[in-house]
Protein backbone atom coordinates (compact mmCIF):
# COMPACT_ATOMS: atom_id res chain seq x y z
CA UNK A 1 0.00 0.00 0.00
CA UNK A 2 2.56 2.63 0.73
CA UNK A 3 5.89 1.04 -2.02
CA UNK A 4 5.03 4.58 -3.50
CA UNK A 5 6.60 6.55 -0.42
CA UNK A 6 10.52 6.71 -0.72
CA UNK A 7 12.42 4.82 1.96
CA UNK A 8 13.10 7.75 3.94
CA UNK A 9 9.77 9.14 4.61
CA UNK A 10 8.77 5.62 5.00
CA UNK A 11 11.37 6.01 7.99
CA UNK A 12 10.39 9.06 9.16
CA UNK A 13 6.68 8.31 9.00
CA UNK A 14 7.72 5.01 11.41
CA UNK A 15 9.51 7.40 13.67
CA UNK A 16 7.01 9.70 14.01
CA UNK A 17 5.22 6.73 15.92
CA UNK A 18 7.73 6.42 18.47
CA UNK A 19 7.12 8.10 22.30
CA UNK A 20 9.93 10.79 22.06
CA UNK A 21 9.32 12.41 18.42
CA UNK A 22 5.10 11.75 19.37
CA UNK A 23 5.24 13.71 22.53
CA UNK A 24 7.82 16.12 20.58
CA UNK A 25 5.51 17.07 17.80
CA UNK A 26 2.65 18.04 20.53
CA UNK A 27 5.29 20.05 21.94
CA UNK A 28 5.97 22.15 18.67
CA UNK A 29 2.26 22.02 18.15
CA UNK A 30 1.46 23.42 21.68
CA UNK A 31 4.19 26.36 21.10
CA UNK A 32 2.64 26.48 16.96
CA UNK A 33 -0.71 27.09 18.46
CA UNK A 34 0.88 29.16 21.21
CA UNK A 35 2.98 31.40 18.87
CA UNK A 36 0.37 31.64 16.38
CA UNK A 37 -2.58 33.23 18.98
CA UNK A 38 0.37 35.28 20.13
CA UNK A 39 1.09 36.44 16.93
CA UNK A 40 -2.94 37.30 16.40
CA UNK A 41 -2.99 39.21 19.97
CA UNK A 42 -0.24 41.12 19.26
CA UNK A 43 -0.75 41.90 16.03
CA UNK A 44 -4.46 43.21 17.58
CA UNK A 45 -2.62 44.92 20.33
CA UNK A 46 -0.31 46.73 17.52
CA UNK A 47 -3.58 48.16 16.13
CA UNK A 48 -5.49 49.32 18.77
CA UNK A 49 -2.85 50.46 20.91
CA UNK A 50 -0.27 53.19 21.07
CA UNK A 51 3.32 51.52 20.85
CA UNK A 52 4.21 53.33 24.01
CA UNK A 53 1.54 51.11 25.87
CA UNK A 54 2.24 47.84 24.19
CA UNK A 55 6.31 48.57 25.70
CA UNK A 56 4.74 49.09 28.90
CA UNK A 57 2.56 46.16 28.55
CA UNK A 58 5.63 43.70 27.05
CA UNK A 59 7.56 45.13 30.14
CA UNK A 60 4.91 43.80 32.92
CA UNK A 61 4.76 40.59 30.80
CA UNK A 62 8.65 40.30 30.93
CA UNK A 63 8.54 41.00 34.67
CA UNK A 64 5.72 38.37 35.50
CA UNK A 65 7.49 35.52 33.48
CA UNK A 66 11.14 36.51 35.30
CA UNK A 67 9.55 36.24 38.72
CA UNK A 68 7.89 32.84 38.08
CA UNK A 69 10.81 31.71 36.65
CA UNK A 70 13.33 32.41 39.55
CA UNK A 71 10.35 30.96 42.30
CA UNK A 72 10.49 28.03 40.40
CA UNK A 73 13.36 26.36 42.08
CA UNK A 74 13.82 23.26 39.58
CA UNK A 75 10.81 21.57 40.62
CA UNK A 76 9.18 21.72 37.40
CA UNK A 77 12.23 19.60 36.28
CA UNK A 78 11.80 17.19 39.39
CA UNK A 79 8.10 16.91 38.40
CA UNK A 80 9.43 15.30 35.11
CA UNK A 81 12.30 13.43 37.16
CA UNK A 82 10.17 12.18 40.04
CA UNK A 83 6.00 11.87 38.97
CA UNK A 84 7.09 7.67 37.86
CA UNK A 85 8.12 6.54 41.42
CA UNK A 86 6.63 9.14 44.07
CA UNK A 87 2.70 9.63 45.11
CA UNK A 88 2.16 12.67 41.72
CA UNK A 89 -0.81 14.41 43.91
CA UNK A 90 1.69 15.00 46.60
CA UNK A 91 4.48 16.09 44.41
CA UNK A 92 2.38 18.64 42.48
CA UNK A 93 0.52 20.26 45.39
CA UNK A 94 3.90 20.87 46.91
CA UNK A 95 5.40 21.87 43.95
CA UNK A 96 2.59 24.69 43.14
CA UNK A 97 2.64 25.88 47.07
CA UNK A 98 6.65 26.38 47.35
CA UNK A 99 6.94 27.90 44.11
CA UNK A 100 4.01 29.89 44.16
CA UNK A 101 4.21 31.48 47.42
CA UNK A 102 8.22 32.41 46.56
CA UNK A 103 6.24 34.09 43.74
CA UNK A 104 4.09 36.70 45.23
CA UNK A 105 6.64 37.09 47.89
CA UNK A 106 9.36 38.35 44.94
CA UNK A 107 6.53 40.08 43.39
CA UNK A 108 6.12 42.22 46.40
CA UNK A 109 9.35 43.33 46.35
CA UNK A 110 9.79 44.50 42.71
CA UNK A 111 6.17 46.40 43.25
CA UNK A 112 8.41 48.18 46.28
CA UNK A 113 11.27 48.59 44.37
CA UNK A 114 10.07 49.46 41.07
CA UNK A 115 11.29 52.58 40.87
CA UNK A 116 14.94 51.40 40.97
CA UNK A 117 14.08 48.18 38.82
CA UNK A 118 12.03 49.85 35.85
CA UNK A 119 10.98 53.16 36.80
CA UNK A 120 8.96 53.25 33.52
CA UNK A 121 6.50 50.80 35.18
CA UNK A 122 5.50 53.31 37.93
CA UNK A 123 1.61 52.16 37.29
CA UNK A 124 2.23 49.24 39.47
CA UNK A 125 2.27 51.91 42.56
CA UNK A 126 -1.58 51.95 42.39
CA UNK A 127 -3.24 49.18 44.66
CA UNK A 128 -5.00 48.20 41.86
CA UNK A 129 -3.06 47.57 39.44
CA UNK A 130 -0.40 45.91 41.93
CA UNK A 131 -2.62 43.38 43.31
CA UNK A 132 -3.99 42.17 40.12
CA UNK A 133 -0.04 41.93 39.05
CA UNK A 134 0.52 39.77 42.14
CA UNK A 135 -2.91 37.73 41.26
CA UNK A 136 -1.79 37.35 37.45
CA UNK A 137 1.60 36.35 39.00
CA UNK A 138 0.93 33.57 40.92
CA UNK A 139 -1.98 32.14 38.64
CA UNK A 140 0.93 32.17 36.16
CA UNK A 141 3.20 30.16 38.69
CA UNK A 142 0.78 27.55 39.20
CA UNK A 143 0.40 27.38 34.70
CA UNK A 144 3.67 26.77 34.38
CA UNK A 145 3.57 23.58 36.54
CA UNK A 146 0.31 22.37 35.53
CA UNK A 147 1.97 22.25 31.99
CA UNK A 148 4.86 20.43 33.31
CA UNK A 149 2.50 17.37 35.37
CA UNK A 150 0.97 17.27 31.64
CA UNK A 151 4.34 16.31 30.50
CA UNK A 152 5.93 13.94 32.84
CA UNK A 153 2.82 11.86 32.29
CA UNK A 154 3.10 11.88 29.05
CA UNK A 155 -0.23 13.49 28.78
CA UNK A 156 1.14 16.26 26.05
CA UNK A 157 -2.11 16.45 24.28
CA UNK A 158 -3.87 18.46 27.56
CA UNK A 159 -0.86 20.60 27.78
CA UNK A 160 -1.69 21.58 24.24
CA UNK A 161 -5.46 22.23 25.51
CA UNK A 162 -4.13 24.15 28.08
CA UNK A 163 -2.30 26.69 25.72
CA UNK A 164 -5.07 26.78 23.31
CA UNK A 165 -6.99 28.40 25.52
CA UNK A 166 -4.69 30.78 26.77
CA UNK A 167 -4.90 31.78 23.17
CA UNK A 168 -8.43 33.32 24.41
CA UNK A 169 -6.78 36.54 25.62
CA UNK A 170 -7.30 37.63 22.26
CA UNK A 171 -10.87 37.77 22.44
CA UNK A 172 -10.32 40.46 25.66
CA UNK A 173 -7.57 42.53 24.04
CA UNK A 174 -10.70 44.48 21.83
CA UNK A 175 -12.77 45.14 24.50
CA UNK A 176 -10.03 46.54 27.29
CA UNK A 177 -8.44 48.82 24.48
CA UNK A 178 -9.63 51.79 26.66
CA UNK A 179 -7.84 50.82 29.91
CA UNK A 180 -3.99 51.22 27.88
CA UNK A 181 -1.32 49.37 28.98
CA UNK A 182 -3.25 47.98 31.83
CA UNK A 183 -5.99 46.25 29.58
CA UNK A 184 -3.04 44.53 27.42
CA UNK A 185 -1.92 42.90 30.65
CA UNK A 186 -5.56 42.10 31.97
CA UNK A 187 -6.53 40.45 28.67
CA UNK A 188 -3.67 38.20 29.39
CA UNK A 189 -4.05 37.96 32.82
CA UNK A 190 -7.56 36.68 32.35
CA UNK A 191 -6.59 34.01 30.11
CA UNK A 192 -4.13 32.57 32.92
CA UNK A 193 -7.03 32.67 35.12
CA UNK A 194 -9.87 30.60 32.69
CA UNK A 195 -6.33 28.11 31.44
CA UNK A 196 -5.82 27.41 35.02
CA UNK A 197 -9.55 26.36 36.12
CA UNK A 198 -9.79 23.80 33.13
CA UNK A 199 -6.18 22.87 33.66
CA UNK A 200 -6.94 21.69 37.40
CA UNK A 201 -10.43 19.67 36.58
CA UNK A 202 -8.24 17.83 33.86
CA UNK A 203 -5.42 16.77 36.46
CA UNK A 204 -8.29 15.86 38.79
CA UNK A 205 -9.55 13.37 35.95
CA UNK A 206 -6.29 11.72 35.19
CA UNK A 207 -5.85 11.07 39.40
CA UNK A 208 -3.84 13.63 40.40
CA UNK A 209 -5.90 15.68 43.10
CA UNK A 210 -4.49 19.26 44.43
CA UNK A 211 -3.96 19.45 48.29
CA UNK A 212 -3.28 22.08 51.09
CA UNK A 213 -0.17 19.96 51.55
CA UNK A 214 3.95 20.19 51.37
CA UNK A 215 6.00 17.22 51.56
CA UNK A 216 8.78 18.01 53.15
CA UNK A 217 10.38 14.67 52.72
CA UNK A 218 9.86 15.23 48.60
CA UNK A 219 11.71 18.63 48.73
CA UNK A 220 14.48 16.96 50.80
CA UNK A 221 14.93 14.28 48.81
CA UNK A 222 15.20 16.44 45.26
CA UNK A 223 17.24 19.20 46.51
CA UNK A 224 20.52 18.96 44.96
CA UNK A 225 18.65 18.09 41.81
CA UNK A 226 15.90 20.63 41.81
CA UNK A 227 18.33 23.23 42.78
CA UNK A 228 20.84 22.54 40.36
CA UNK A 229 18.36 22.83 37.36
CA UNK A 230 16.90 25.81 39.16
CA UNK A 231 20.23 27.50 38.60
CA UNK A 232 20.73 26.27 35.14
CA UNK A 233 16.84 27.02 34.02
CA UNK A 234 16.96 30.34 35.15
CA UNK A 235 20.68 30.76 33.67
CA UNK A 236 19.11 29.68 30.41
CA UNK A 237 15.75 31.53 30.35
CA UNK A 238 16.43 34.61 32.07
CA UNK A 239 17.65 36.36 29.24
CA UNK A 240 14.23 36.31 27.65
CA UNK A 241 12.97 38.08 30.98
CA UNK A 242 16.13 40.58 31.30
CA UNK A 243 16.85 42.13 27.87
CA UNK A 244 13.22 43.53 26.96
CA UNK A 245 13.73 45.28 30.85
CA UNK A 246 17.37 46.44 29.52
CA UNK A 247 15.93 47.56 26.25
CA UNK A 248 13.20 49.79 28.23
CA UNK A 249 15.33 51.59 30.01
CA UNK A 250 18.38 52.25 27.12
CA UNK A 251 16.39 52.16 24.04
CA UNK A 252 13.08 53.12 25.35
CA UNK A 253 9.38 51.69 24.95
CA UNK A 254 8.31 52.25 21.18
CA UNK A 255 12.05 50.25 20.39
CA UNK A 256 11.31 47.76 22.78
CA UNK A 257 7.78 47.05 21.06
CA UNK A 258 9.63 46.44 17.58
CA UNK A 259 12.15 44.19 19.52
CA UNK A 260 9.18 42.25 21.89
CA UNK A 261 7.43 41.43 18.44
CA UNK A 262 10.22 40.46 16.90
CA UNK A 263 11.11 38.11 19.91
CA UNK A 264 7.49 36.91 19.82
CA UNK A 265 8.02 35.64 16.19
CA UNK A 266 10.83 34.48 16.31
CA UNK A 267 10.01 32.08 19.54
CA UNK A 268 8.38 29.86 17.74
CA UNK A 269 11.87 28.95 16.49
CA UNK A 270 13.21 28.76 19.37
CA UNK A 271 10.51 26.84 20.80
CA UNK A 272 11.14 23.56 18.07
CA UNK A 273 14.64 22.59 19.74
CA UNK A 274 13.46 22.94 23.70
CA UNK A 275 10.39 21.09 22.66
CA UNK A 276 12.72 18.08 20.88
CA UNK A 277 14.53 18.40 24.00
CA UNK A 278 11.86 18.47 26.58
CA UNK A 279 10.97 14.99 24.67
CA UNK A 280 14.20 13.71 24.78
CA UNK A 281 14.81 14.17 28.83
CA UNK A 282 11.14 12.62 28.99
CA UNK A 283 12.24 9.76 27.45
CA UNK A 284 15.51 9.59 28.49
CA UNK A 285 14.55 9.55 32.32
CA UNK A 286 12.62 6.53 31.06
CA UNK A 287 15.72 4.48 30.14
CA UNK A 288 16.03 5.37 26.23
CA UNK A 289 19.55 4.43 24.87
CA UNK A 290 20.85 7.75 25.00
CA UNK A 291 23.05 8.29 21.92
CA UNK A 292 20.20 6.66 19.30
CA UNK A 293 17.31 8.93 21.16
CA UNK A 294 20.11 12.33 21.03
CA UNK A 295 20.70 11.75 17.23
CA UNK A 296 16.90 11.21 16.11
CA UNK A 297 16.23 14.53 18.42
CA UNK A 298 19.06 16.22 16.99
CA UNK A 299 17.70 15.06 13.01
CA UNK A 300 14.00 15.90 14.06
CA UNK A 301 15.18 19.27 15.57
CA UNK A 302 17.17 20.73 12.26
CA UNK A 303 14.52 18.41 9.68
CA UNK A 304 11.86 21.48 11.32
CA UNK A 305 14.38 24.29 11.65
CA UNK A 306 16.22 24.89 8.42
CA UNK A 307 12.53 25.06 5.99
CA UNK A 308 11.21 27.36 9.09
CA UNK A 309 13.81 29.69 8.92
CA UNK A 310 13.82 29.85 5.40
CA UNK A 311 10.12 30.56 5.53
CA UNK A 312 10.67 33.13 8.53
CA UNK A 313 13.90 35.14 6.49
CA UNK A 314 12.48 35.67 3.33
CA UNK A 315 8.11 36.06 4.54
CA UNK A 316 9.14 37.94 7.63
CA UNK A 317 8.94 41.31 6.06
CA UNK A 318 5.11 40.16 4.97
CA UNK A 319 4.59 39.00 8.52
CA UNK A 320 5.97 42.06 9.96
CA UNK A 321 3.90 44.49 7.62
CA UNK A 322 0.68 43.04 8.90
CA UNK A 323 0.91 43.92 12.66
CA UNK A 324 2.24 47.00 11.56
CA UNK A 325 4.52 49.52 8.40
CA UNK A 326 6.62 50.73 11.51
CA UNK A 327 7.23 46.97 13.14
CA UNK A 328 8.22 45.88 9.50
CA UNK A 329 10.54 49.33 8.70
CA UNK A 330 12.28 48.85 12.22
CA UNK A 331 12.23 45.01 12.95
CA UNK A 332 12.46 42.88 9.51
CA UNK A 333 16.89 43.49 9.99
CA UNK A 334 16.68 42.30 13.67
CA UNK A 335 14.08 39.30 12.61
CA UNK A 336 16.46 38.12 9.92
CA UNK A 337 19.56 38.11 12.72
CA UNK A 338 17.60 36.60 15.18
CA UNK A 339 16.28 33.24 13.21
CA UNK A 340 19.62 31.98 12.38
CA UNK A 341 20.71 31.57 16.50
CA UNK A 342 17.93 29.29 16.38
CA UNK A 343 20.36 26.64 14.99
CA UNK A 344 22.79 27.26 17.58
CA UNK A 345 19.90 27.07 20.33
CA UNK A 346 19.48 23.09 18.96
CA UNK A 347 22.56 22.05 19.83
CA UNK A 348 22.58 23.69 23.11
CA UNK A 349 19.28 23.08 24.30
CA UNK A 350 19.78 18.80 23.33
CA UNK A 351 22.98 18.58 25.00
CA UNK A 352 21.59 19.99 28.50
CA UNK A 353 19.47 17.30 28.12
CA UNK A 354 21.83 15.07 28.31
CA UNK A 355 23.22 16.78 31.19
CA UNK A 356 20.02 16.38 33.28
CA UNK A 357 19.75 12.68 32.18
CA UNK A 358 23.25 12.14 33.43
CA UNK A 359 22.23 13.83 36.33
CA UNK A 360 25.32 15.70 36.10
CA UNK A 361 23.96 19.06 37.54
CA UNK A 362 27.48 20.80 37.95
CA UNK A 363 28.18 20.99 34.38
CA UNK A 364 24.70 22.25 33.57
CA UNK A 365 25.21 24.97 35.70
CA UNK A 366 28.31 25.94 34.40
CA UNK A 367 27.48 25.54 30.86
CA UNK A 368 24.02 27.30 31.28
CA UNK A 369 26.18 30.09 33.23
CA UNK A 370 28.58 30.71 30.19
CA UNK A 371 25.82 31.40 28.18
CA UNK A 372 23.27 33.95 29.92
CA UNK A 373 26.60 35.92 30.97
CA UNK A 374 27.66 36.32 26.83
CA UNK A 375 23.86 36.76 26.26
CA UNK A 376 22.91 39.51 28.86
CA UNK A 377 27.08 40.99 28.35
CA UNK A 378 27.11 40.89 24.81
CA UNK A 379 23.33 42.30 24.99
CA UNK A 380 24.32 44.93 26.80
CA UNK A 381 27.31 45.77 25.11
CA UNK A 382 26.01 45.53 21.31
CA UNK A 383 22.82 47.49 22.08
CA UNK A 384 25.53 50.35 22.51
CA UNK A 385 26.95 49.93 19.87
CA UNK A 386 24.03 48.70 17.44
CA UNK A 387 21.00 50.06 18.94
CA UNK A 388 18.26 47.58 18.77
CA UNK A 389 19.95 45.29 16.07
CA UNK A 390 22.24 44.26 18.37
CA UNK A 391 20.19 42.12 20.68
CA UNK A 392 19.94 40.25 17.16
CA UNK A 393 23.76 39.65 17.21
CA UNK A 394 23.91 39.24 20.91
CA UNK A 395 21.72 35.68 20.49
CA UNK A 396 23.41 34.69 17.46
CA UNK A 397 27.08 34.96 18.78
CA UNK A 398 26.28 33.95 22.29
CA UNK A 399 24.74 30.72 21.20
CA UNK A 400 27.14 30.25 18.40
CA UNK A 401 30.00 30.09 20.74
CA UNK A 402 27.72 27.83 23.49
CA UNK A 403 27.41 25.61 20.57
CA UNK A 404 31.25 25.18 19.85
CA UNK A 405 32.21 25.00 23.34
CA UNK A 406 29.22 22.14 23.33
CA UNK A 407 30.01 20.14 20.43
CA UNK A 408 33.75 20.16 21.70
CA UNK A 409 32.40 18.39 25.47
CA UNK A 410 29.84 15.97 23.37
CA UNK A 411 32.87 14.70 21.18
CA UNK A 412 35.27 13.84 23.90
CA UNK A 413 32.11 12.32 26.29
CA UNK A 414 31.20 10.32 23.21
CA UNK A 415 34.56 9.28 22.18
CA UNK A 416 34.94 8.56 26.16
CA UNK A 417 31.82 5.95 25.85
CA UNK A 418 29.95 8.03 28.39
CA UNK A 419 26.68 8.17 25.81
CA UNK A 420 25.34 4.65 25.85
Amino acid sequence: MHTWIPKNQRRLISHLREPLLKNAITLILTSVSSAGFGFIFWMLTAKLYPETDVGIASALISSISLLVLLSRFGLDFSIIRFFPTNDRSRIFSTSVIATTFFAVIFGAIFIASVDVFSPELHLLKSPQNAMFFLLVLAVNSAIVLTGTSFIAIRKTEFYLIQNVILGSKIFFIIPLAAFGAVGIFGAIGISFILALLVALVILMRLGIRPMFVVDRSFLNETFHFSVGNYLAGTFMTAPNMILPIMALNMLGSEKLAYYYIVFAITSLLFMIPISISTSLFVEGSHGEALKKTVLKSLAAAFSLLIPAVFILYLGGGWLLNIIGESYSENGLELLRIMVFASFFMAVTSIYFSVKRIQKDVKGLVILSGVIFVLLVGLGYMFMLTFGMVGLGYAWVVSYGLSAVIVGVIACKEVWQGRWI
